[in-house]
């Protein structure tokens, strides 16, 4: 009576392996497939932030670059403004 139900288990596990099999859970190339579609689509991702972080961080430099040059325009006004009014005539 062992050796049938074994045979049973042998048979049962076989089907379900051939199952899998048919529906594509057990193929070394779906679990592959898969594997590579989210690598890629990280990938992807990394990439993009990338991209938004390097084109945000150019403008914050631009921003920062001509916000100096405006302080340093203003500075000069200021100074020009102080000669003109308070300097030797």
């Amino acid at each position: 009576m062992g050796s049938v139900r074994r045979a049973w288990v042998v048979a049962v596990s076989v089907g379900a392996v051939e199952a899998l099999k048919d529906q594509g859970f057990c193929r070394w190339n779906y679990a592959l497939r898969s594997l590579q579609q989210r690598a890629k689509n990280n990938v992807r991702l990394f990439v993009e932030a990338n991209k938004i972080s390097s084109s945000s961080s150019f403008a914050i430099a631009k921003k920062m670059s001509d916000e100096n040059q405006m302080k340093q325009s203003e500075e000069s006004l200021r100074k020009v403004m102080f000669l003109s009014c308070w300097g030797p005539n």
